[in-house]
């Protein structure tokens, strides 16, 4: 909230502890996590069976994977905002089925509406079968006539007379019709956000009680579950579900029939864990694999007798990936520990859903760049492609990225974070008309005060470069704290001086809302990553990454500040908020060519900063994961390069006959130039590098029939 007041409280932020795990949790981290992880057979899900297998099932809800949000007086784990992300990480590092799977119930679900608004008769009966997998919950809001809009859903429930188990109650009758929900085909209870309405006035004279969330057994007469969507190959448990004359008792209602029409409330104010948690955690998971195996890939993988990530082009995409993980992972681990403390951040939840996913899509299509053939060439050997399919899934749910840039991220900061916006809006709306005249003209004279401080210190500001402020700290990062607060003064300067003269038309502007949501969320992040690297212990060689994350934060911050006032609509206003923000021009400039060249080496060799960056996924160095393979074959070439520099050597003195490095080998174990022992050593090496740079490759009798069992 103090970005939008121009005045970070960097003090607040950096007595935030940092991120634990209890050792229950760290327990469960590396032991039930990893061991899943090793069940998961990703190309056996994906293109074999369509679906987990049947051991990953019963293993899942053995070991109460759905019940990591369940306290463990219900029988679940009770773990913090920081494992839930953890352990997702670590599942999506694996595979996206089974991290969705596993997410889902732990984010928004009829778990996290129970624990909140459930009564106990809810809770005493759910919560346990829930935590030991007796029941297998979904959560139905998205259908065919509605999708980001839900307060618009058309699904409809009527209070009315019915029998139930035999005699007549007063109950829900209900009708919908549903899709893209997650683990619908396979739930055995069903959440269901609907329009409630009593034209029988059973429950009292109002008629429309709005939205309303209830839990309905899918053994109830009339509920259709089972048809599967497949969602860009990624099959995780997905479908469409219906009700015709569903009839339920009131009590289905979570919270009972006195939470009727508080459904909205009851969404709107628990989404943030799956926006905060669950998304970002699956995009965490999958850059860090996809960074920890593209780095070692491009060290092992040589063209024109060179490692291509020593070629300038393929170094300036590792660079970005590298620099976008960090970025995902300070502000995951950040606002995850603030969630964890009582935080409900539904502002930076929103930013961390898009730019999170955002990234993830970005460090993906680099990676995909750079390793060419190795990752268009689907099979078992693969481990990009199944996540360069299904990067737009994470775009499109929970709020497509689209519509939570435009809308959501500003929109809803506008007013919730505003020292006075809100205020004003309580005032103006209070029933005691002069109380509510009273207050307002308080809170205007304060904000009309706030605005011209904010102006004079916006211009300061811009006029010293930021000099002028304070930073928490000296060191390295001072300079970053100091162009946080500068461009967190002006991007609320902005913000007042838009909605002052946009009004209320500022959420039709959609563009311009959206360019100062990516101000804010630049700043945002940029102040994670300074807190994520204060977090690390301040590691001098993780520098390269904290400068490269907060020069392009700050960079795109100013330019999106730059685009706004180009396109704002009153051109007089736009040129005087100019001159206050850039009375010196734009001064701020994207990272330069040698800091990526700096984190290119880190990542591409067993450095400390490599395995911080790429901490918790999973790697073991074992068949059927590659991406371990890959790190121990880099670890190999490691020890051997002093032997591989001999080989080399020779060719370039013309002591080798020409051919290939496997030639080489033993040409110079003729030549004494290697000991018998050194030249297997290097045969080896070679024989490894070669088996994981290699294709898949099918009969084709085999993808035929693939094809023909995958025909509706």
């Amino acid at each position: 909230g103090e970005l939008f007041t121009g005045l970070p409280d960097w003090g607040r932020l950096m007595a935030l502890p940092a991120p634990q795990l209890s050792p229950e949790e760290k327990a469960f981290l590396d032991g039930p996590t990893e061991e899943l992880c090793r069940l998961s057979d990703d190309w056996q899900i994906t293109h074999e069976l369509a679906d987990l297998p049947p051991q990953v099932w019963a293993f899942i809800r053995q070991h109460r994977f759905f019940a990591m949000i369940i306290p463990k007086r219900y029988g679940g784990l009770e773990f913090s905002p920081i494992a839930v992300a953890a352990v997702l990480a670590k599942l999506s590092s694996r595979s996206a089925v089974v991290a969705s799977t596993v997410g889902v119930p732990n984010s928004l679900g009829p778990a996290e509406l129970l624990l909140h608004y459930g009564t106990d008769e809810q809770r005493d009966y759910y919560l346990p079968r829930l935590a030991s997998g007796d029941e297998i919950p979904c959560f139905a809001l998205t259908g065919p006539r509605v999708g980001s809009d839900a307060a618009s859903i058309p699904d409809t429930g009527v209070v009315c007379r019915g029998q139930w188990e035999g005699r007549e109650i007063t109950g829900i009758r209900l009708n919908w019709d549903k899709r893209y929900i997650t683990l619908a085909p396979v739930a055995t209870v069903l959440g269901l956000a609907f329009k409630l309405s009593d034209p029988g006035h059973l429950l009292g004279p109002q008629e429309d009680r709005g939205i309303t969330a209830a839990l309905i057994p899918v053994s109830t007469p009339g509920v259709a579950i089972g048809r599967r969507h497949f969602p860009l190959n990624v099959p995780f448990q997905n479908g469409p579900t219906q009700g015709h004359d569903v009839f339920v008792p009131l009590d289905a209602i979570i919270g009972g029939p006195e939470r009727a029409g508080q459904g909205w409330k009851m969404l709107v104010e628990q989404l943030s864990a799956g926006r905060g948690i669950t998304l970002p955690s699956n995009a965490m998971g999958g850059s860090k694999a996809i960074v920890y195996a593209s780095g070692a890939y491009t060290r092992l993988r040589r063209q024109f007798n060179l490692p291509v990530c020593e070629f300038e082009g393929v170094g300036e995409a590792l660079a970005r990936m590298a620099g976008f993980t960090y970025i995902i992972n300070a502000g995951l681990s950040v606002t995850a520990t603030a969630i964890a403390r009582g935080e409900r951040p539904s502002v930076p939840s929103a930013v961390l859903k898009y730019h999170c996913t955002e990234l993830a899509r970005r460090v993906t299509n680099d990676a995909m760049d750079v390793q060419g053939g190795k990752g268009i060439m689907l099979g078992r050997s693969n481990y990009l492609a199944r996540s360069y399919q299904g990067i737009p899934i994470a775009i499109t749910v929970e709020g497509a990225n689209i519509l939570t840039r435009s809308l959501i991220i500003f929109g809803q900061g506008a007013v919730r974070c505003h020292p006075f916006v809100l205020k004003e809006m309580e005032a103006a709306n209070d029933p005691d008309f002069s109380r509510g005249l009273r207050d307002f003209d308080r809170y205007l004279f304060a904000h009309v005060g706030y605005a011209i401080s904010n102006a004079a210190r916006t211009f300061v500001l811009a006029l010293s470069n930021a000099r002028a402020s304070h930073a928490p700290m000296d060191g390295p990062t001072a300079r970053f704290f100091q162009h946080v607060n500068r461009y967190s003064a002006a991007f609320a300067l902005v913000a007042d001086v838009a909605m002052l003269v946009v009004g209320g038309g500022l959420k039709r502007k959609e563009m311009l809302s959206a360019r100062l949501g990516d101000v804010f969320s630049c700043i945002y992040l940029a102040s994670m990553v300074l807190k994520h690297y204060d977090n690390q212990g301040r590691q001098s060689a993780d520098l390269p990454l904290v400068e490269w994350s907060c020069r392009t934060l700050l960079y795109q911050a100013q330019e999106q500040l730059h685009g706004f006032l180009r396109n704002f609509p009153n051109r007089w206003v736009a040129a005087l908020l100019r001159v206050l923000i850039f009375p010196r021009g734009r001064m701020y400039s994207a990272p330069p060519d040698e800091l990526g060249q700096q984190i290119v080496a880190l990542i591409t060799r067993p450095t400390e900063t490599r395995s911080r960056l790429c901490e918790g996924i999973y790697a073991a160095p074992e068949p059927g994961c590659v991406i371990g393979q890959l790190q121990a074959a880099m670890e190999t070439g490691e020890s051997l390069l002093p032997l591989q520099q001999r080989v080399r050597e020779a060719t370039k003195a013309g002591l080798l006959p020409p051919g290939d490095f496997h030639e080489h080998i033993e040409q110079a174990r003729i030549q004494g130039i290697l000991s018998a022992e050194e030249a297997l050593q290097l045969r080896q090496f070679d024989a490894d590098v070669l088996a994981l740079t290699a294709v898949d490759d099918f009969d084709p009798a085999e993808l035929q029939s693939r094809m023909q069992s995958s025909q509706p």
